[in-house]
């Protein structure tokens, strides 16, 4: 990796079809879009099918991770996200709500940011099953940024539960 590069990991997920792509499809594809010119998508997990929250009546969601490596600053990456994002139907409104697409940034180098536009490393990241797991596939030697916990450590973690919902998908 060329020093002016940095490594990132970002969560990318989705429970609603966009046009005639399944969400598999679209998470597919929105990968796609998303390597080339300062973003390089160095790996990505298996796809994770999680069930809806807070309601699980909702279609079940497709959910995994992926290394980047990137040449933008955290900011200008978050705004290439969201730009995908929208490519794919994404409209932001009511939280929590079903989605064509959602592609979170997780974590960016060992940078610690709190800010009201972006908190890095990802908020709620360490608490989700279906970031963890996914992201442990990947980077099974990775170390937290804040605590610099092994990564394996965090997925031991999580409630039984949360990780026996969770279960491999041939997308």
């Amino acid at each position: 990796m060329n020093n002016s590069y940095k490594k990132a990991y970002i969560a990318f997920g989705a429970n609603l079809p966009f046009g005639q792509m399944s969400p598999g499809q679209t998470v597919t594809s929105a990968l796609d879009r998303l390597n080339g010119g300062p973003v390089r998508v160095l790996r990505r997990s298996s796809y994770w099918q999680s069930p809806a929250w807070p309601d699980p009546t909702q279609p079940p969601y497709i959910n995994g991770c992926a290394a980047l490596e990137t040449s933008l600053p955290p900011y200008a990456l978050l705004r290439r996200l969201m730009r995908v994002e929208r490519h794919f139907g994404r409209h932001r409104g009511v939280r929590n709500a079903p989605r064509t697409l959602d592609l979170d940034l997780i974590l960016y180098d060992d940078m610690c940011l709190h800010t009201p536009r972006l908190t890095l490393p990802h908020k709620r990241a360490r608490d989700r099953a279906f970031v963890l797991v996914p992201l442990y596939e990947i980077a099974p030697n990775l170390r937290w940024p804040r605590g610099h916990k092994p990564l394996r450590y965090l997925v031991k973690a999580l409630a039984d539960e949360d990780k026996a919902a969770l279960y491999r998908k041939n997308t």
